[in-house]
């Protein structure tokens, strides 16, 4: 299961949602009162799951799911009435009184969703043509010459660098190919 932060304005909430989401079995990677704890911890892992309330200490749920990464959902608990209206993307509504069947089972699909998500990314990493690959190989095989470096460490440049920028490491080996090509002329 993905990285759960539980999050709500008072600590006694959110102690008592961790209690039942770990007596079901269910790790719990952080608990917070404040948005901007979430977002420190958000910065540790790749992807997760927030459970909080409509508002925590220091902004409401919805600047929290702005600034988490995109690979983050929102578990939201509350009054269905305090939504006003539809839901943002990335965030699901689960309505007081809470139930503990629904709360596992939603986080269960959350979870679930997110795997999804995650399988279809790498099997489109996995899905690179020909000439993709052989762009790829042609800016690592100019690093290795120009820069001196080993393949390996041209490789771990290439993905480093198109996180930074980010690009997908197709775009970012075509950018350094036309970086060191200019450079020739």
């Amino acid at each position: 299961m993905s990285n759960v932060i539980v999050a709500f304005s008072k600590r006694e909430n959110a102690v008592n949602i961790r209690n039942i989401l770990t007596r079901s079995g269910v790790g719990v990677s952080a608990v917070c009162t404040t948005g901007a704890k979430v977002l420190q911890h958000a910065e540790l892992w790749n992807d997760g799951i927030v459970i909080c309330g409509m508002r925590l200490q220091d902004m409401p749920y919805m600047q929290l799911r702005e600034l988490l990464p995109d690979e983050y959902e929102v578990l939201l608990l509350g009054p269905s009435g305090d939504w006003m209206g539809e839901l943002p993307e990335g965030v699901v509504g689960l309505p007081s009184p809470l139930k503990v069947h629904d709360l596992l089972d939603t986080l269960g699909m959350v979870s679930g969703a997110q795997e999804r998500k995650r399988k279809k990314r790498r099997e489109t990493i996995r899905k690179r043509n020909s000439g993709e690959r052989r762009a790829i190989e042609q800016a690592k095989a100019l690093l290795m010459e120009r820069n001196g470096m080993s393949e390996e460490e041209a490789h771990r440049y290439l993905q480093k660098t198109s996180m930074e920028s980010g690009t997908n490491m197709t775009e970012t080996a075509q950018m350094i190919l036309r970086m060191l090509d200019g450079a020739n002329c």
